[in-house]
């Protein structure tokens, strides 16, 4: 008898205690696939190596008491790079989780991947809604503001406030299509119109003639669908044509402190957007704030402090599960409440981080305190508007 219940003592403790045998080579790697270099790199960068870093920090630097290793790598603004180097680190260096993947067929190729080789991944950047309504997975999850949230809950909030006639200055491709596309549905649905459009290749130079179009359109918002270069140019021309007084709303949709930052208020006073995270929105957001100004030399953008909300994230569920295999990791993520700088939150069965956004404004010069004292709150926007409901065939989050 004692030999039987010594027996089954030992199985008992076997299945108790399996989370230091189940860590992965006795490392929790995480990849940071990012722009170090080209035009994302303010917005990401060295920024998101840094948050990724923090929050490995501030978890302890271990979990299950083994070590926590943060690595980086440049993507190049390529899919088959960061396709190539998503590869290399599962198959040969041992990468647990990537984090991070600006530009939207840079995050489909890496999740792509992570699906087929049952690893985690963690998009921060990248914006369309397709990465949970489409290509949901049960090793991926989805943490920034999708196309959906940057535009139906921004539209719907601007509308509320006026804005019911449109004219829209889209960037011609895939992207600034979408966010034209689901602004414009909100709009229309709900009793407003869009009086015109004017479309513009990647990296055009001169925008005056589609302002002075929507500046004599009487419509009451101007919306800029475009990101990164292309916006700051086509802010900078409306600025020079006087449309950033105040007439009209001008609104973005994918916009950075840092874009803003280096517009500077003059120019972007006024331009009205929403986003998942401004540094000054209470004591937590201006704690994280100060340590990654002091590592980094910026306030920190939404990318950078989702990298760092998504990292602890991970590491509590991979606490939670026992183990970094993916989806048991990515099921107690889905589980567990997510800890974001004090705002209510959480993981959706999809891979969706649900929060509410705000709509900010620019601040005038004037109005501006200080040094990065740009935004002014003037509406949240609940996660019932701002996202998609869950497609059904994603309850389970497709392991596929």
């Amino acid at each position: 008898m004692k030999g039987i219940a010594a027996l089954a003592l030992g199985t008992a403790l076997a299945h108790a205690a399996p989370a230091a045998a189940q860590i992965s080579d006795d490392v929790v790697r995480l990849g940071i696939l990012t722009d170090l270099s080209g035009p994302y790199a303010d917005s990401g960068g060295k920024g998101s190596v840094v948050a990724a870093e923090m929050a490995a920090k501030d978890f302890g630097g271990t979990v299950r008491g083994k070590k926590i290793e943060v690595v980086s790598a440049d993507h190049q603004n390529k899919p088959d790079v960061a396709s190539a180097i998503a590869r290399r680190w599962f198959d040969t260096e041992r990468v647990d989780a990537v984090l991070d993947l600006p530009v939207t067929a840079i995050a489909l190729a890496v999740q792509q991947v992570a699906k087929e080789k049952n690893r985690t991944v963690m998009i921060t950047a990248a914006a369309t809604s397709d990465l949970t309504a489409k290509t949901c997975s049960s090793v991926s999850t989805h943490w920034t503001d999708d196309t959906n949230a940057l535009t139906a809950g921004t539209a719907r909030a601007v509308f509320e406030r006026g804005g019911k006639n449109w004219y829209f200055i889209t960037v011609d491709h895939a992207f600034g299509h979408a966010l034209q596309k689901q602004a414009s549905d909100v709009v229309t649905a709900l009793g407003g119109k869009v009086v015109g459009t004017s479309r513009f290749p990647i990296n055009n130079a001169d925008y005056s003639s589609f302002l002075l179009q929507a500046q004599t359109s009487g419509a009451d918002v101007v919306g800029f669908a475009a990101v990164g270069d292309d916006f700051s140019k086509a802010i900078k021309q409306a600025n020079e044509f006087g449309l950033m007084s105040g007439k009209q709303t001008m609104t973005g949709f994918l916009v950075y402190i840092t874009d803003i930052h280096a517009l500077g208020l003059p120019v972007a006073q006024n331009l009205t957007f929403s986003e998942a995270f401004y540094w000054d929105q209470n004591e937590g957001t201006r704690a994280f704030a100060k340590r990654f100004q002091e590592a980094v030399g910026i306030m920190p953008t939404k990318n950078h402090a989702l990298i760092y909300t998504a990292t602890l994230h991970y590491l509590k569920g991979i606490d939670k599960a026992g183990t970094d295999e993916a989806v048991a990791a990515n099921k107690a993520m889905r589980d567990l409440p997510v800890a974001f700088f004090g705002a209510e939150s959480k993981v959706r069965a999809d891979g969706r981080h649900l929060y509410d956004p705000v709509l900010y404004r620019v601040k005038t010069p004037n109005q501006s305190k200080g040094p990065w004292d740009y935004y002014e709150a003037m509406r949240t926007i609940p996660a019932a508007e701002a996202f998609l409901p869950m497609n059904p065939a994603c309850t389970n989050s497709n392991p596929g």
